[in-house]
């Protein structure tokens, strides 16, 4: 692009010291002429002496590339021709220049033309690069973190194995209790319980049809996973329940008689009582889960 800005500069040259050139090479005095009208006909007035001093910029005003002086200087041209009547000298002696200057244009445009194909095709490479170098420090990030987290995780599962070592093994009672708790947990909890076995029990199958948990089977890391699980789950369901319960409060005083009813009966009902006892009771906890048909 340097090499087109000096011999754009030539043909630039060639221009400004043709003898029909000293109109243009200073602002027009519009006071001084008396052309009043001047800025209401042209809207961006241009001169060589602006040109050149663009020309030789180097504090970041210049022009970019010879389109941008190209342009310029068929603009000093053009407003001459557009204030000036076509009989006048000065749009007559714009003309001329123009016509030449036109010539010379197209003499440099080839080059013009490549130099631009080049530069587009370095910066899209180098916007290519770019978009790669910065993808590529994405995935070195993303590499580092996921490295991070695994060993955070690795920590994690030490500290966990640590803290279940030094606990107290679970008792019988206490497996007891939490088989029981178990069964009051809803579905969606149930499900999730049965995962945390099948987290340290690869032979254990949460999704099966059927599923006998033996809590003796299981072991202290498991079995105090469950116990946390199980009491938030509870404590959780408890609040929501509490929050409808508040809700319902006018309904309560409606069924009242109702419920009474069914305490009495349940109370009276020694075989129906045994059943609860003894279901609670239970050690292992059994679910029982329909699948959908094969399809």
């Amino acid at each position: 692009m340097q090499e087109l800005k000096r011999q754009f500069a030539a043909i630039f040259r060639q221009i400004t010291q043709h003898k029909w050139a000293w109109p243009f090479m200073h602002p027009v005095d519009v006071e001084g002429l008396g052309l009043h009208d001047y800025y209401e006909v042209i809207e961006k007035p241009m001169d060589f002496s602006t040109i050149k001093n663009k020309m030789d910029g180097k504090d970041g005003t210049g022009y970019r590339n010879v389109r941008e002086i190209y342009a310029d200087v068929r603009l000093v041209f053009k407003n001459a021709m557009k204030y000036n009547d076509e009989r006048d000298d000065v749009h007559v002696m714009a003309k001329s220049l123009l016509e030449k200057f036109e010539e010379k244009w197209l003499q440099l445009l080839p080059k013009v033309m490549e130099e631009e194909k080049r530069q587009e095709e370095e910066e899209a490479k180098a916007q290519l690069d770019m978009q790669l170098t910065q993808e590529a420090v994405q995935t070195n990030k993303a590499k580092e973190l996921r490295s991070e987290l695994n060993e955070v995780d690795m920590q994690l599962e030490n500290l966990r194995e640590t803290v279940i070592q030094k606990c107290r093994k679970m008792s019988t009672e206490e497996k007891k209790n939490l088989g029981t708790a178990l069964t009051r947990l809803s579905p969606e909890d149930l499900c999730k319980a049965l995962e945390i076995v099948a987290e340290n029990n690869p032979s254990f199958h949460a999704t099966a049809q059927e599923v006998d948990l033996d809590m003796d089977a299981q072991s202290e890391l498991t079995l105090w996973r469950l116990k946390v699980f199980v009491q938030e789950s509870l404590k959780a369901a408890s609040r929501s329940s509490g929050d409808m319960g508040g809700n319902n409060n006018n309904n309560n005083d409606d069924n009242n008689n109702e419920k009474d009813n069914s305490n009495k009966k349940n109370k009276n009902n020694p075989k129906r009582k045994k059943e609860i006892c003894d279901a609670l009771a239970k050690p292992a906890v059994k679910r029982t889960k329909k699948l959908p048909p094969n399809t």
